[in-house]
């Protein structure tokens, strides 16, 4: 409630959503939207409720993978249980089940800053019918322009690049422009 009294923009929440009844306390609270993921995998049917009950505009399937030998896997609990599905069979079962988004995080990029899972973001947005965030891997400008370009993301998440001002939002707003990047001013 206090986040949402605060500020003007749209923000999503995630974290211990496991039920119907959580989604509906942090709308009330003032959320946008809700993100979900050790919880979707241990019951997909979350999914389709969501969808159900607040509109798929509500349900953000976050999906935390890595590359491994036998392809992209999907993990539980931020990154460190291993599960048997694999990113794009996932990724594509939560579309149909009614998800309005995917944050795609490449545990393989995430904090290297050598740039976003381009090849596999190219992909999911090949394969799904809704938007995809993508999160991993940003250190400079440019990585931003690549994933927007090259891996057809939608959105792209960073963090440390933000909070420790190694690139200034309205610097990489400019850029992006100039590179040709739609966005919101």
């Amino acid at each position: 409630k206090r986040v949402a009294a605060n500020i003007d923009i749209p923000f999503t929440v995630g974290g211990g959503i496991n039920e119907l009844s959580d989604v509906d306390r942090l709308l009330n609270a003032g959320a946008d939207k809700v993100s979900i993921n050790s919880s979707a995998i241990r019951n997909p049917d979350l999914v389709d409720k969501i969808a159900k009950h607040f509109c798929s505009q509500v349900c953000v399937v976050a999906i935390d993978a890595k590359q491994t030998e036998t392809g992209w896997k999907c993990y539980l609990n931020g990154g460190r249980i291993e599960t048997d599905k694999y990113l794009f069979d996932w990724a594509k079962e939560v579309n149909n089940r009614g998800a309005g988004e995917i944050l795609f995080t490449s545990m393989n990029h995430d904090g290297v800053k050598n740039g976003y899972a381009n090849e596999a973001l190219a992909a999911l947005a090949d394969r799904l019918s809704i938007p995809i965030i993508a999160s991993g891997g940003a250190g400079a400008k440019e990585h931003f322009r690549d994933v927007f370009l090259e891996g057809k993301a939608d959105a792209a998440l960073a963090a440390s690049v933000f909070h420790f001002g190694e690139i200034k939002i309205p610097d990489l707003k400019s850029y992006l422009c100039a590179q040709g990047v739609a966005m919101r001013r």
